[in-house]
């Protein structure tokens, strides 16, 4: 391959993921994949076929240019929804191509309104909602100015959905927070309802759970979720994992502790080369790793600009034939250096597992968060779009 490391995305894995997740929500509730950050760095072009395989018919970006790039990999007539960005130069772009996007303050909307009449269709909307966040959303006169808005020019504005995001439903930290946009978003929703808006699932989608508070929120989720992380296989933390297996045994349901999110994402790369190391010489740049015994080192090239942190310099390791090989030395911008002596086989051309399984052994990314300063997401979307992704199973 030209490529120095790939990525493999199993569409197994995938399967089983979003089978898991629907059986957590009604069944009259929508699925909407949630693909920004390059589809948690799985790779937007490759991932959308690959869920719609799946029956996933739903999409939420956060800019208009995901938008753009998911709309020309769709097999299906699928929907997509932009969560954030989208200039205002973009709007009718938008409108034209049926793209649904956040409206979060009146000169969106307003621009909304002057696209979809100069075009002859209806712009999508979903409302956000401040609720406690305070990062964008509608409230107050703002909000009532907008629901006004929308009520008078129905024909040109189509209300698609409304919707919130919590400030961190991964952590149980926060709870009290939680409970307290939820309360608020039923508020406003009744205040819009006031006002001749209908809400559900034939109407204006009511949205507010992300994986986490899907999983441990219940009374979240209502007519769409949207799934991020916990459809690629990961929990959103390990206090999401936790509280969802907890609450499930209180339910008196047998669950065990299995992991029923399978990882869709495996990174490997080869053995480039190897050489055997004597006592006292120190392995790659500056002095950080001393060697303490004749060893075997093997060069595999991938680096901090693969994804590949600096901070698991002489902390990180991969896996080979089965078996855990730190690294050794300083993590360089295209290559890391790992210690193969305790694998006698170990040769070029072998393949190393950076997340992943190979046989019994497994690296998750999470280990690379205990190890780092970064979490999964941050892990995930730092894989560079160059890395090839291909589809397996």
């Amino acid at each position: 391959m030209f490529a120095t490391s790939i990525i493999e995305l199993s569409q197994s894995a995938l399967q089983k993921n979003i089978r898991f997740l629907k059986k957590q929500i009604p069944k009259s509730t929508r699925f909407s994949s949630v693909i920004k950050g390059n589809a948690y760095g799985h790779g937007i072009s490759f991932f959308v076929p690959l869920a719609e395989k799946c029956g996933i018919r739903h999409f939420s970006v956060f800019s208009a240019n995901e938008a753009r790039m998911a709309m020309k990999h769709r097999t299906a007539h699928s929907d997509i929804t932009i969560m954030g960005a989208i200039d205002n130069d973009h709007i009718p772009w938008a409108v034209e191509n049926g793209i649904a996007f956040y409206v979060f303050d009146s000169g969106r909307l307003k621009r909304a309104l002057s696209a979809a009449e100069k075009i002859g269709r209806k712009a999508k909307i979903h409302l956000e909602l401040e609720t406690g966040l305070n990062r964008t959303g509608l409230s107050g006169r703002e909000l009532d100015q907008a629901v006004d808005l929308l009520m008078v020019k129905h024909n040109a504005l189509q209300l698609e959905g409304i919707c919130t995001h919590f400030a961190g439903a991964e952590s149980l930290s926060n709870y009290l927070r939680i409970q307290n946009q939820i309360t608020c978003y039923h508020n406003l929703c009744q205040k819009v309802a006031s006002n001749g808006v209908k809400l559900g699932p034939d109407h204006t989608l009511r949205h507010t759970a992300c994986s986490a508070a899907a999983l441990i929120y219940p009374e979240t989720v209502m007519d769409m979720v949207r799934f991020g992380i916990a459809q690629y296989g990961f929990w959103p933390s390990q206090e999401t994992e936790i509280n969802f297996f907890t609450r499930k045994l209180k339910q008196g349901k047998k669950t065990g502790w299995k992991d029923p999110l399978v990882r869709v994402i495996k990174w490997k790369s080869k053995i480039m080369s190897t050489k055997t190391v004597q006592p006292g010489d120190y392995i790659g740049y500056g002095s950080s790793s001393l060697v303490t015994r004749k060893s075997r080192i093997a060069a595999v090239p991938v680096g901090y600009f693969h994804g590949f942190s600096r901070d698991l310099s002489n902390r990180g390791y991969v896996l080979v034939r089965g078996q855990r090989a730190p690294v050794m030395g300083m993590v360089n911008m295209n290559m890391i250096m790992i210690d193969i002596t305790h694998i006698p086989y170990a040769q070029k051309g072998n393949e190393v597992v950076l997340i992943g399984k190979q046989g019994d052994a497994s690296i998750s990314v999470g280990s690379f968060g205990e190890l780092t300063r970064f979490i999964n997401y941050e892990l995930l979307v730092s894989l560079p779009s160059e890395i090839p992704r291909i589809i397996v199973d």
